[in-house]
């Protein structure tokens, strides 16, 4: 269990060193757990959170996926009420495929960079 922790650690810190972000690209971290699915704009020069959203203040419907989609669809709002157009995508240790490639592409939808 322990290796496996590891594992994911390594993983988060690889694709945290790759990112770069300044204060007019914050970055957008992305949580999955196995029932719901969180997204956040941090600025990291400031260390705030500039805007979240998760499925919990989402009404229960459809699959995963399509609970995703609707994330990004709420936070994209916000972000552009922000005027923010380019973001860091920060998928964490998550592979890129589900509810994680779904995000990004609700967010690429809405005409957000990244």
């Amino acid at each position: 269990m322990l290796q496996k922790t590891l594992k994911r650690l390594r993983r988060k810190n690889r694709i945290r060193a790759k990112i770069s972000w300044t204060d007019i690209r914050p970055r957008l971290a992305v949580y999955r757990s196995n029932s719901n699915i969180y997204a956040q704009l941090i600025d990291d020069i400031a260390w705030k959170t500039l805007a979240s959203f998760s499925d919990l203040k989402l009404e229960k419907s459809g699959n995963k996926t399509e609970m995703a989609t609707r994330v990004w669809n709420e936070l994209a709002k916000k972000v552009l009420d922000l005027k923010i157009t380019e973001v860091v995508f920060d998928r964490g240790w998550f592979a890129y495929h589900g509810r994680v490639k779904a995000l990004a592409e609700a967010l690429r939808a809405w005409g957000l960079k990244f």
